[in-house]
């Protein structure tokens, strides 16, 4: 049986996951708690755009329960969590559904706060846009990153400005650098988020995104599959056959290639996504989770290959 050549793992996984990533860290697994503040989207609002991306189904926050206040949000979710992995779970308040940077200060203020001090929270985790990132709120951030464990989590999604702009995404690739830049300076734990099969995009543009990740080396990653979404625009685009998305095998081909690129040290907080399945169109395959999960751990031990072989 071949020796698992990767550093950062104590399994057979041959990339950086989360799960060792808090074992490390905390001693334990840790859960997240997903949560929707009901902020909206420089995207949707009209300020930079309307309609958001076109692959949107409301700010990515079918997980949460945005009907109810912060403090009900976390008793739900932490109920959940009890209920599944046993009392004393300790949990990452996830700000998940649309912008989570994108409001006054002060109410983005209330709402963090409103976190730190909840039984089995251990940090705190804010999905945001690359340019909704001002100076009050860096400073914020940097203020709420010196009492708990904060991670921003930006949507890159992909590094070619013709795809972001086919995409509707609003923010230029430049833009994201300028915006991640300003967390790396501050110190804050950055993931990115990465999308594959992203409209016409090919194999090489792909791996070309996984590059130029590499090149700002973040705290970590997240990799999914272009999930087609039941009302949105890329539901329309998608069938009238504008464009064809990538089978199983070939997604577990190019996500192996870009494990290759990216730095060892990066977490791999995702490499599949989980989507609503009562409004998945497209690709089917990718609600067996556990098969993908599966075929990349897979097609690593093949190739005896693992995350950061080919990173320069």
């Amino acid at each position: 049986m071949t020796v698992n050549p990767f550093a950062f793992s104590f399994d057979n996984k041959r990339y950086h996951t989360l799960n060792y990533y808090n074992k490390t860290k905390y001693g334990e697994k840790i859960q997240k708690a997903v949560l929707d503040c009901g902020f909206t989207c420089p995207n949707i609002d009209g300020t930079k755009g309307t309609g958001g991306c076109i692959f949107c189904d409301g700010g990515s926050g079918y997980f949460s329960h945005s009907c109810i206040d912060i403090s009900g949000q976390l008793e739900l979710e932490r109920k959940r969590i009890i209920s599944k992995y046993g009392e004393g779970t300790r949990f990452v308040a996830y700000f998940q559904a649309n912008t989570n940077t994108y409001a006054s200060v002060d109410v983005l203020r209330r709402y963090y706060e409103a976190v730190l001090t909840f039984p089995d929270v251990c940090g705190i985790s804010i999905g945001t846009r690359a340019d909704c990132l001002s100076d009050d709120v860096m400073n914020l951030l940097c203020d709420i990153n010196s009492r708990t464990d904060l991670t921003v989590e930006l949507g890159m999604q992909t590094c070619h400005d013709e795809t972001i702009k086919l995409i509707n995404r609003c923010c230029s690739h430049r833009e994201f650098v300028d915006g991640y830049s300003k967390l790396k300076s501050a110190g804050i734990r950055t993931c990115l988020h990465l999308i594959n099969g992203l409209p016409y995009e090919t194999a090489d543009m792909m791996l070309e995104t996984a590059r130029c990740t590499a090149d700002l080396c973040p705290d970590a990653v997240k990799i999914q599959m272009l999930h087609v979404i039941k009302g949105t625009e890329l539901e329309k685009m998608f069938l009238s056959d504008a464009f064809k998305l990538p089978e199983r095998d070939e997604y577990i081909d190019i996500t192996v290639k870009q494990l290759e690129l990216l730095p060892p040290q990066t977490v791999i907080e995702r490499i599949t996504g989980d989507g609503d399945r009562s409004k998945l169109i497209a690709p089917l395959w990718t609600a067996d989770k556990i098969s993908v999960l599966g075929g990349i751990d897979k097609r690593l031990a093949e190739l005896d290959t693992w995350q950061g072989r080919l990173y320069k």
